[in-house]
């Protein structure tokens, strides 16, 4: 059998839906929780759903179900406790992540079932999805990925500054518990997909990268769900074309792997970027009249090799920490 053959299976195309859908989801959420400053909540809110998984092994029921309910139960938690400000928000973080997983196993043994039944969920399984769970992991994630998008000027105003979203008249809790309800359904998404214990990193990593070389929020936040869907769909692929040169390789480490090295080669681009813009702002809304006259032999141009900035009509060039306007025979020094 060929690599291609292999590919157009119907586990492997159940797989690839289920890692197209998921790479666009949990981005999505990710990108409010970055701006919120939690990126570790998808952590948290992954350990607490451990036991929404026991309790459906336990119960016989849906583990995926019962995830979502005690998962959503979770990052409701959370906001709770962080808005009355009973103890931080990393505090609550750290309860959740030794409450849930140890809660998780625990219940795990007590429903008789082994650890590899449990590892399904922890670091993913999605080779192993049927018809049914790519049906629910693309409603789900349809739900998650219309909201972030339609909602995405009220929410992103919650995030960035509450105060000024209150002042707005916006309902700051509401939005802050649904941003926790899409990343608690998000989480239990993708733990099919790349597991409860990395779903944090495909929320997280692609909108870091996205963030190295966009500014505006709405930019960021396409970015992030394009390099997250590139990150799914990438690393399955590449985990089943080592599974096919015989080579025993996980397909959620393969995803969050490729995403992180998205990251380490956007890094230095990113730098570039914000030092350049770095040598613009200091010369952002002065004045032709604010400069001294200044003399050197070099001659600027297009081909002078300094940074070129539009002035009104004409180009300065930036060098040696000053820009240069060219004034008749001389320049001028902002």
């Amino acid at each position: 059998m060929s690599f291609a053959e292999l590919l157009s299976l119907p586990f492997m195309q159940r797989a690839m839906l289920a890692a197209l859908f998921t790479g666009l989801a949990a981005p999505a959420v990710g990108t409010y929780i970055v701006q919120r400053r939690l990126a570790l909540m998808g952590d948290g809110i992954g350990h607490v759903a451990v036991t929404g998984v026991a309790l459906g092994l336990l119960t016989g029921t849906s583990p995926t179900w019962t995830a979502i309910v005690v998962a959503i139960l979770g990052a409701v938690l959370i906001e709770v406790i962080r808005e009355r400000g009973h103890t931080n928000g990393d505090l609550a973080l750290a309860l959740l992540f030794y409450g849930g997983l140890a809660g998780g196993v625990l219940i795990t043994g007590l429903a008789g079932q082994s650890a590899t039944k449990l590892q399904q969920y922890l670091f993913g399984s999605i080779l192993t999805l049927n018809a049914g769970d790519v049906l629910v992991t693309m409603g789900l994630a349809a739900l998650v990925i219309v909201v972030c998008v339609g909602l995405s000027p009220q929410l992103f105003a919650a995030s960035q500054d509450p105060e000024f979203a209150r002042v707005a008249g916006l309902n700051v809790r509401a939005y802050n518990l649904a941003i926790a309800v899409l990343a608690a359904v998000s989480v239990t998404v993708a733990m099919r997909t790349v597991g409860l214990l990395l779903v944090s990193a495909l929320m997280v990593v692609p909108v870091a990268t996205s963030q190295q070389l966009t500014r505006s929020f709405r930019t960021t936040l396409g970015a992030a769900m394009v390099l997250g869907t590139l990150a799914s769909v990438g690393g399955l692929i590449v985990a089943a074309f080592a599974s096919y040169r015989g080579a025993n390789v996980a397909t959620g480490p393969a995803i969050v792997l490729l995403s992180l090295a998205g990251f380490v080669v956007t890094w230095p681009l990113g730098v570039w970027l914000r030092r350049r813009a770095r040598l613009r702002e200091p010369f952002l809304g002065v004045t032709p009249d604010e400069h001294e006259t200044t003399d050197h032999p070099h001659e600027h141009g297009p081909e002078c090799g300094h940074l070129a900035v539009p002035h009104g009509d004409h180009v300065d060039y930036v060098h040696d920490g000053h820009r240069h306007a060219p004034h008749e025979r001389h320049y001028d020094e902002h």
